[in-house]
């Protein structure tokens, strides 16, 4: 393993207090703070169930618009394995975003190879960081479409 991931892997802890922060800001401010920062990309509030331990979890996480559809990417930062909140959607797809005051129930499901290869372009324009995310790692990184459900 290189330096740059233990390193990165070692920061996982202080960036999960980080990500626990800005939700809590981003639910108390209804979105008005979190949502958008200048210079950086647009974030969503993403709701999910642990497969294994049922712990329900809100993370923050950047997003791309794809007409009715939010594409999110379990990036990890490059690191080896995918996040946890993948995972988790991967057990339970139905669930609820948060993107800026307004809340919406979506089904999550991974991108096909074809839309992975049309999505990716816009989620490197939205964030470039994913381009060095996707060098370090030797997984596809993963794009995740959630889709308007209707209850």
């Amino acid at each position: 393993m290189d330096l740059h991931l233990r390193a990165a892997d070692r920061m996982w802890p202080v960036l999960n207090r980080l990500m626990k922060g800005h939700a809590t800001v981003y639910r108390a401010t209804n979105g008005v703070v979190g949502h958008r920062f200048p210079g950086a990309p647009p974030m969503l509030l993403l709701d999910h169930v642990g497969a294994k331990s049922g712990t329900k979890r809100t993370s923050p996480l950047v997003y791309v618009k794809d007409g009715d559809d939010v594409v999110i990417v379990a990036s990890k930062g490059g690191n080896p394995k995918h996040p946890a909140w993948y995972h988790n959607l991967r057990a339970n797809p139905d669930t609820m975003v948060q993107i800026g005051s307004k809340k919406r129930a979506v089904r999550a499901r991974v991108a096909t190879d074809e839309e992975h290869k049309r999505l990716w372009p816009k989620a490197v324009d939205v964030y470039s960081g994913y381009t060095g995310y996707q060098e370090r790692t030797d997984r596809k990184i993963p794009l995740v479409i959630l889709e308007p459900r209707t209850r």
